[in-house]
C-alpha cells in the first residue's frame, strides 16, 4: 500500500469520518481520477500532496468519495414505522405544542426526505393545525444541488415510488419527473457533515441517519451516536439502516417497542442493557 494511499485514509477519515479499507485503492483511482483530472495532476501522491493546502480541492475529494446510494421508500420498513408508531406516538406527546421537527441526516440527492414529506401529506388531516419542519442534510454541495431542485430520471422516480404516488406528486418533464412544489416546500437543506458540530440545527424529535455509519470507523461512529443523542429529544427517535446498529458505539438507545428498526433514547431512570441486548 503506498505511502500517498494511506494519508488519503486518514484524510478521509479526519474529514468525513470514512473508513477506507485497505483493498479499495481501485475504487479511489476510479472515483478520484475525474477529479485528478480536472485539476491538472497525475497521481495520487500529487493529489494528496495539495489536499492540507487547497479547501476547495479537499472538498471535491471528500464530495467524489461519498457514497450517495439512495432511493424513495429504500428498505420500507423505517417509513411504515415512521408512519404507523411514531407519527402515532408523537400526535400523542406533543398536543400541547402541536410541533414536530424531523432530521434526515445524510440525505444525498432527497429521496429520503422527500419521501417523509409525502408520507405527511398523506396524513395532513391527523396533522390539521400541526408545525412539521423537515431539515434535511448532506456533505455533498453537488448532491443538495440536485435535491432542492427536485427532478429525478424515469429510473430515480419509478424507484421505491408506488404509481399513486407518482402520479399525485410528480410532474412529468419529457423524460424525467419533477417532485411537486407542495411537497419541496416541505423540505429544509442544509449543507452539513456529521463530523463537524451540527449543536446549531437544534433538537428534532425524529432523526433519520441511516446507511450512514456503516461507512464510519468505530471511534467516529461513537463520537456521531453521542452528538445525535444530543441532538435528539428525551423522548424522540432515531432511524438507522438496516444493517447498522448501536451495538459496543453508544448505550442511550434502545429498541422502538413495536418496530425494531427505530430507536428511542433510554431514560434516565433506565438500567444499561449488557451490550448484546440492543439491537
Amino acid at each position: 500500500m503506498s505511502q500517498a494511499f494511506t494519508a488519503l485514509q486518514s484524510f478521509l477519515l479526519k474529514s468525513s469520518g470514512l473508513s477506507l479499507d485497505r483493498d479499495k485503492q481501485y475504487l479511489v483511482e476510479a472515483r478520484l481520477d475525474p477529479v485528478m483530472q480536472q485539476v491538472g495532476l497525475k497521481s495520487l501522491a500529487e493529489l494528496v500532496a495539495r489536499l492540507e493546502a487547497d479547501r476547495s480541492l479537499a472538498k471535491k475529494v471528500t464530495e467524489a468519495m461519498t457514497v450517495n446510494e439512495t432511493f424513495f421508500f429504500r428498505d420500507r420498513a423505517p417509513f411504515d414505522g415512521f408512519r404507523d408508531a411514531i407519527l402515532a406516538e408523537l400526535l400523542n406527546a406533543r398536543a400541547r405544542t402541536r410541533k414536530i421537527r424531523l432530521w434526515s441526516a445524510a440525505c444525498s440527492t432527497g429521496q429520503e426526505p422527500y419521501s417523509l414529506a409525502m408520507i405527511l401529506d398523506e396524513e395532513a388531516r391527523k396533522l390539521a393545525g400541526w408545525s412539521v419542519d423537515i431539515v434535511a442534510s448532506d456533505i455533498a454541495d453537488s448532491v443538495l444541488k440536485r435535491a432542492r431542485e427536485g427532478v429525478y430520471t424515469h429510473f430515480e422516480a419509478q424507484r421505491g415510488v408506488p404509481m399513486s404516488h407518482l402520479v399525485r406528486y410528480f410532474t412529468k418533464r419529457k423524460d424525467q419527473w419533477a417532485i411537486n412544489q407542495n411537497i419541496k416546500a416541505r423540505v429544509e437543506f442544509r449543507q452539513q457533515n456529521l463530523m463537524a458540530d451540527f449543536s446549531s440545527f437544534g433538537v428534532f424529535d425524529v432523526i433519520f441517519c441511516r446507511n450512514v455509519l456503516i461507512y464510519f470507523a468505530p471511534e467516529q461512529k461513537r463520537n456521531v451516536l453521542a452528538r445525535l443523542a444530543r441532538a435528539l429529544a428525551p423522548d424522540g427517535y432515531l432511524v438507522l439502516g438496516a444493517a447498522e446498529s448501536v451495538i459496543g458505539y453508544s448505550t442511550e438507545f434502545r429498541p422502538h417497542d413495536e418496530n425494531r428498526v427505530i430507536l428511542t433514547r433510554r431514560g434516565r431512570d433506565e438500567v444499561a442493557l449488557p451490550r448484546g441486548a440492543l439491537c
